[in-house]
């Protein structure tokens, strides 16, 4: 016999000490420390990219989901308490937003994020209230573990309009290799690799000589996964190199104005003149078309000849202005009316296409609006106003739809967070055209120097490599960009930075497997995945 094989038994036991003290903590104990792994979590994902802290994360969530195996109520608030910690680390960037009119809406800042943070939760809750009730016995838990958290953040990215933000599968994008599997399974897929990976540490920690080979054949199942990903992904990026259109470059404008002046009243002309100033820099007779942000001016062109006759000067000779801007349409009154009802408004946040002639060609309505940003949610019953300038809520628009231009390839229109939401960001099988490029136009100057537009980015990049087409980013202050269709920074302007971004236009690849099946990889994916967990269980054992 070896020395380490005298030592094994004695390291074995110090692990499985640990996992029990773990798993035995009293309550607040237990609480308090799945809120801290909760945290660890967010810093796995972008922009810390510290994906070594989710092993430690998910692993802590386990062995303390371990500790309340059977107990559906104490397994659901520690999967709470979790989520509390992870939302509440992660979206501390959506209490800035209150201090864009701080006399107004500042003291809301904190109570808003605490209970953002506590609502999204339920969602983390749940997962951990079906891991105690029903995860299998053995390592078997693990691959359980990942199944139900892959759910629930569906669950989140479609329940009440959706929040998909900070998905665990965007920790992938630190290793640009293994993200090429969103190709085939979505940002959703690879949260579920993820979190099987990320837990894979707890195999480590099951007792008796019998676990030990469904450990080994869990832990090889999901080592084997985790470098096949990473190989094919390795192969694709080598095997696709960036190519752009002919003919075509783009020119993104990110003005950077300061939250707290884009609204203020009479400095609409001058944010107009800010950005035909940096459009009609240096350069600007190399490109062929312009890009700018979301909302980039507060004037209604449809309604203002005037303002497209300025707009116009923006277009290079036979290209485009493709602009966020706000548009209005007259609703009449209904039949019955009383004499003298006026028109109704219905104001959208839209994306215009404007040619040198001084013409709308093309016009996208955001579908995904931001509830107390664009609307009010059941303002009837709500007291809580609109952040945003204006007392009337935003419309919708009908969903994702595919612009046809004179001179660019189909453009899939996304305004601000629409980017967020996996499979949704094109008109899929609604058209027969497919896009040949998503365009990101957004403002997140909302949200200051801190981690939320850099997520709000991530997020974008991610539905480059699931639909295998480029991306091209024009924020007011944010991140603008051009991304290739497999997620590789082209050409970037940092946050918080004015000026332009000059680049060619990337071509689309072929249709991915996300792109023609979207969801449904992965939920294949996951259903074999759970059968895998119980076929791996150990049976519990008899006194």
């Amino acid at each position: 016999m070896t020395l380490a094989d005298r030592d094994r038994p004695a390291a074995e036991g110090r692990l499985h000490r640990l996992a029990d003290r773990v798993g035995g903590i009293g309550v607040r104990a237990r609480l308090g420390l799945a809120a801290l792994a909760g945290g660890f979590s967010t810093a796995a994902l972008p922009p810390a990219d510290a994906w070594p802290l989710g092993f430690v994360a998910f692993t802590l969530l386990l062995l303390l989901l371990d500790g309340v195996r059977g107990r559906l109520w104490p397994g659901f608030w520690t999967g709470w308490a979790f989520g509390l910690g992870q939302f509440a680390a992660g979206l501390y960037w959506i209490g800035v937003a209150f201090f864009v009119d701080a006399a107004a809406f500042g003291a809301l800042a904190v109570p808003s994020v605490l209970g953002l943070s506590a609502g999204l939760a339920i969602f983390t809750g749940l997962v951990g209230a079906v891991q105690a009730r029903a995860a299998p016995q053995g390592p078997g838990r693990v691959l359980f573990l990942a199944v139900a958290w892959i759910v629930a953040e569906w669950l989140r990215g479609h329940i009440l309009t959706g929040f998909p933000w900070n998905l665990i599968g965007a920790s992938a994008l630190a290793v640009p290799a293994l993200a090429q599997g969103a190709a085939i399974v979505g940002t959703y897929g690879m949260g579920l690799l993820a979190v099987a990976v990320f837990a894979a540490p707890a195999l480590l920690l099951v007792r008796g000589q019998e676990d030990r080979r469904p450990a080994l054949m869990t832990g090889g199942l999901i080592l084997a996964v985790l470098l096949g990903t990473g190989v094919w992904g390795t192969l694709r990026l080598e095997a696709h190199q960036t190519a752009t259109v002919p003919g075509v470059k783009l020119r993104l404008v990110q003005a950077a104005i300061d939250q707290k002046e884009k609204w203020r009243g009479g400095m609409k002309a001058q944010h107009l003149r800010t950005h035909l100033d940096l459009t009609r820099g240096p350069g600007f007779d190399t490109v062929t078309d312009v890009i700018w942000p979301e909302t980039a001016i507060g004037y209604y062109p449809q309604q203002e000849a005037e303002i497209r006759e300025v707009l116009a000067r923006a277009v290079p000779p036979g290209g485009l202005l493709i602009t966020g801007a706000p548009r209005v349409e007259w609703t009449p009154p209904p039949a019955g009316s009383p004499p003298g009802t006026e028109p109704q408004p219905r104001v959208f946040n839209s994306v215009m296409a404007i040619d040198d002639q001084a013409q709308i060609l093309g016009v996208y309505d955001k579908a995904h609006l931001v509830p107390f940003g664009e609307y009010v949610p059941l303002r009837e019953l709500n007291p809580f106003p609109k952040l945003t300038a204006g007392s009337i809520d935003f419309t919708p628009g009908p969903g994702p739809a595919t612009l046809a231009l004179p001179g660019l390839p189909p453009v899939s229109p996304l305004i601000c967070y629409e980017a967020i939401f996996p499979g949704e960001v094109t008109a899929g099988a609604a058209t027969i055209l497919r896009p040949g490029f998503l365009l990101n136009v957004t403002n997140d100057g909302w949200f200051g120097l801190t981690a939320g537009p850099h997520q709000h980015f991530a997020s974008a990049r991610l539905r480059s490599i699931e639909e295998g087409l480029p991306l091209v980013r024009a924020a007011n202050n944010g991140i603008s960009a051009i991304v290739d269709p497999l997620g590789r920074v082209i050409a970037l302007l940092e946050l918080d930075r004015r000026g332009v971004l000059d680049g060619p236009l990337p071509t689309a690849l072929p249709p991915t497997l996300y792109a023609r099946v979207g969801d449904g990889s992965v939920a294949v994916v996951g259903l074999i995945v759970l059968v895998l967990a119980f076929l791996l269980r150990v049976p519990r054992r008899r006194n």
